[in-house]
């Protein structure tokens, strides 16, 4: 995938690797349902693909990733201090042997941290990633990782406990932070391992918000059926504690629907997505107001935002373009905030609005230019706009495809 020319746009990398495969256009056509015709405009920049269960389809089809399509940028330059790389250094902390077992490692060469100060590292990484700010996740979550791999070794009883929720709640950022880099495999590795902490911890709580993770990492890998099927089993998990929730409960559990919405809309599931938003919605009204607990950003609001990305998903771009202009997202964190601008942005573009589109990810760009940069949806746009301009771009949108990379 990274040989791939970054200013090759989505469609110019379809052809490609459909042309790599000894794939004809009416075969490739036809394994995702659709005509010839369509996918020879597609390739040829004349029409876009504005549904990403199109995109996972063609990718399957193609057996590349999401990413290979994509064309998303190279990840070793991440860390806005160009000295050093962050994601392989990630990379490498999950690859580790002995953060698996120490039986042939020994004991990792950390200083141990007090439980609190570890709980307040793990919550300045985890309010990093809402900032928006995921140069400094990345860099942090490596020595974070293994201070809390040594935490979890070293206590006994119920500081074990804590230990262990707080390395899963490490793990789960890690999972988070390279879901949105596009690195869905170490995603995986990362949820997984943090879902094992949780069940140690014995905090069901810490569990259901692992639960959540792993249904993410599904999602992000094109298993959406899998996800799907996930978060019915994590609500049923939970149901039992839902008498006596406590808003911390109530949140993870609502926004374990939220995702499973999402998996739902991907696999073009309209019943299910309406079913997983109105438990999400119920979770909501018994929360009673918008909040942050466990860095869910939970509530109504919260709801809102994703009714409009699953109709996009589902390709609906009338309900996200009355709706998502007025949902007021301003509780919540600068992340949710602009990924609910990006998703208006690729209504108003799907809708040839495109200087409206523009403008939203301008603003958007100004407020966080981290999650701009390397976003798949923000890059997928503007290659677009840049594709299938006629004539020479203005110069906001040349500008800003410069710092995106994608020309």
């Amino acid at each position: 995938m990274r040989g791939l020319s970054d200013t090759l746009s989505v469609g110019e990398r379809i052809a490609w690797y459909r042309r790599r495969r000894g794939m004809s256009q009416e075969v490739l056509a036809g394994l995702v349902g659709r005509t010839a015709d369509w996918l020879s405009k597609v390739e040829n920049n004349r029409i876009d693909i504005d549904r990403l269960s199109v995109l996972q389809s063609l990718a399957s089809a193609l057996d590349v990733t999401v990413g290979d399509l994509l064309g998303e940028p190279s990840l070793l330059d991440w860390s806005p201090d160009s000295s050093h790389s962050t994601v392989p250094a990630l990379r490498t902390a999950l690859m580790d042997y002995r953060q698996i077992t120490p039986l042939l490692g020994g004991v990792l060469a950390v200083t141990l941290s007090e439980l609190d100060a570890l709980a307040r590292s793990v919550g300045q990484v985890w309010d990093a990633y809402q900032d928006s700010r995921y140069g400094y996740v990345t860099s942090r979550l490596p020595p974070l990782l293994a201070e809390a791999q040594s935490a979890a070794r070293v206590h006994t009883g119920e500081g074990r406990r804590r230990a262990t929720g707080l390395l899963a709640m490490t793990y789960q950022a890690a999972a988070m932070i390279l879901t949105k880099l596009g690195e869905t495999d170490l995603a995986w590795i990362a949820a997984d391992r943090g879902l094992v902490a949780a069940q140690d911890s014995g905090n069901p709580v810490v569990v259901g918000s692992l639960l959540r993770s792993v249904t993410h990492s599904l999602l992000s890998n094109g298993r959406y059926a899998e996800a799907v099927q996930l978060t019915q089993d994590a609500a049923s998990y939970l149901q039992p504690g839902l008498a006596n929730a406590t808003p911390e409960y109530l949140s993870i559990y609502g926004t374990l629907f939220l995702a499973g919405s999402m998996a739902a809309a991907r696999n073009e599931d309209w019943a299910t997505t309406r079913t997983f938003l109105a438990e999400a919605e119920e979770s909501a009204r018994r929360l009673g107001a918008d909040a942050n607990h466990l860095w869910t950003a939970f509530g109504l609001t919260n709801v809102a935002i994703h009714r409009v990305s699953t109709a996009v998903e589902l390709g609906d771009l009338q309900i996200a373009i009355d709706l998502g202009p007025r949902v007021d997202v301003s509780v919540l964190p600068i992340e949710r905030r602009i990924r609910h601008r990006m998703e208006i942005a690729r209504a108003y573009s799907a809708w040839n609005r495109r200087d409206e589109a523009l403008t939203i990810l301008l603003d958007a760009e100004h407020d966080a230019p981290e999650q701009i940069r390397y976003h798949f949806i923000s890059r997928q746009l503007v290659m677009q706009w840049i594709r299938q301009q006629r004539g020479k771009p203005s110069c906001h949108l040349a500008e800003l495809a410069k710092r995106l990379h994608v020309v």
